[in-house]
């Protein structure tokens, strides 16, 4: 594989500054990248020469600005392989996307006693908005197990669904334990039970392809500022026939079609789900992001994570007290772990001060440090930027640190 890391680290000038007199090591992937100098490019050429406001507007600039808005729909469309932009809604991220979907399926599809299937390993994000609901309209919430590798213990899924089954949310990549988990044959066994699924694609869309279709979920979320984006965007993909029987989850200009005080009509989509006025800047920056990603080219940026990863879990392992959390087979970009009794905080602290960008606490996903018997860990995670020294730096820092111990 001719993959130039060098070359593109040139794109992403903060990875060439320093942290207290060391060369910065980021390795804090997994909560938000870094940006490359197209995104930035782009952005700031919009604000400057095609800034209005997108949509209805009759004058040049609203026109040249809502071609970029819908072009960066269709980039996004491809990127997944949606059938049509109009399953295509633009979110503030992630979590807006859940909380969309959850809110509004429970709207108009739940009652109490109804279930949502979730698993153990899935971010705040994926389960707090479930828990609103449960607290609002009475659903309850099954949880998926897992095992001591990390991996979900599929055999039991088909045992969950009952009755009032209405839907699953689950994570495509665990951020805490890498680990990828089977959507696609947990998408068949709800599909046998007419159950809809939605994926949490926040750690897979930057690392691998997602191909929607081909894995026909029924909705697909994930967020722009973790595949080397901006903050502030994401996108909720549904299929059309979910996203037409869903209520709107926030009302105001941009998804209606006329509106009087006797009665609302609501636009067609996507727009019945994107009220106000779009972060339009930032949806050109996502889509030039995306080109970006597609440049390089999404196997060779897995080939490269893959390499990354394995080595840091094998180089790590050499380290007396390590404990390494998701030995999963099926394993992506992110590392986590614990030395001894050395507390996650402090080894977080002190790999700061060499200059290593660590992730520590528990990650949004408290359930799983209950399963894993833990408080936290440090995590490291990849992106297409890193390299096999930054990995070497922080084996050398983690090994340091212990010594101090």
């Amino acid at each position: 594989m001719n993959y130039d890391v060098n070359a593109i680290r040139k794109d992403f000038p903060i990875l060439s500054r320093t942290v207290y007199d060391k060369p910065l090591v980021y390795l804090d992937n997994a909560a938000t990248t870094q940006k490359p100098l197209c995104v930035l490019d782009a952005m700031r050429d919009e604000y400057l020469n095609a800034n209005a406001n997108v949509h209805r507007g009759v004058h040049y600039l609203s026109q040249q600005a809502t071609d970029l808005h819908e072009a960066a729909r269709e980039t996004v469309r491809s990127f997944i392989n949606a059938g049509s932009t109009t399953e295509i809604i633009f979110t503030r991220g992630t979590t807006e996307s859940i909380n969309l979907v959850a809110s509004s399926f429970a709207e108009a599809f739940m009652q109490p006693g109804d279930e949502v299937i979730v698993s153990v390993m899935e971010h705040h994000s994926n389960i707090v908005p479930w828990q609103l609901q449960a607290a609002k309209r009475g659903i309850t919430i099954k949880v998926i197990p897992m095992d001591d590798r990390g991996n979900l213990v599929t055999d039991g899924i088909d045992d969950l669904f009952t009755e009032r089954t209405k839907i699953v949310s689950i994570a495509h990549v665990s951020n805490v334990l890498g680990t990828v988990n089977p959507v696609e044959e947990i998408i068949r066994i709800a599909h046998s039970h007419n159950v809809p699924v939605m994926v949490d694609g926040a750690q897979s869309a930057p690392h691998f392809k997602v191909d929607v279709r081909s894995m026909d979920c029924d909705f697909f979320v994930f967020s722009g500022h973790k595949m080397y984006g901006p903050t502030g965007i994401g996108v909720l993909y549904g299929k059309e026939e979910w996203l037409d029987r869903l209520p709107p989850y926030q009302g105001g200009g941009e998804m209606i079609e006329s509106v009087s005080f006797e009665k609302t009509v609501f636009e067609h989509l996507p727009f019945k789900f994107e009220a106000g006025t779009p972060d339009y800047i930032a949806t050109h920056g996502l889509a030039k992001a995306i080109e970006y990603i597609g440049r390089i080219g999404l196997d060779n940026i897995a080939a490269h994570e893959h390499e990354l990863t394995t080595y840091c879990m094998e180089q790590l392992g050499g380290i007396d007290g390590i404990r390494l959390f998701g030995q999963s087979d099926h394993k992506d970009a992110v590392v986590s772990f614990l030395v001894g009794d050395i507390h996650h905080l402090d080894m977080g602290t002190l790999l700061d001060r060499l200059g290593i960008a660590v992730r520590t606490g528990h990650h949004c996903a408290q359930p799983l440090m209950d399963r894993l018997g833990i408080l936290g860990t440090v995590r490291a995670s990849f992106a297409l930027y890193n390299t096999k020294d930054e990995v070497d730096a922080l084996v050398d820092g983690v090994r340091r640190v212990s010594r101090m111990f």
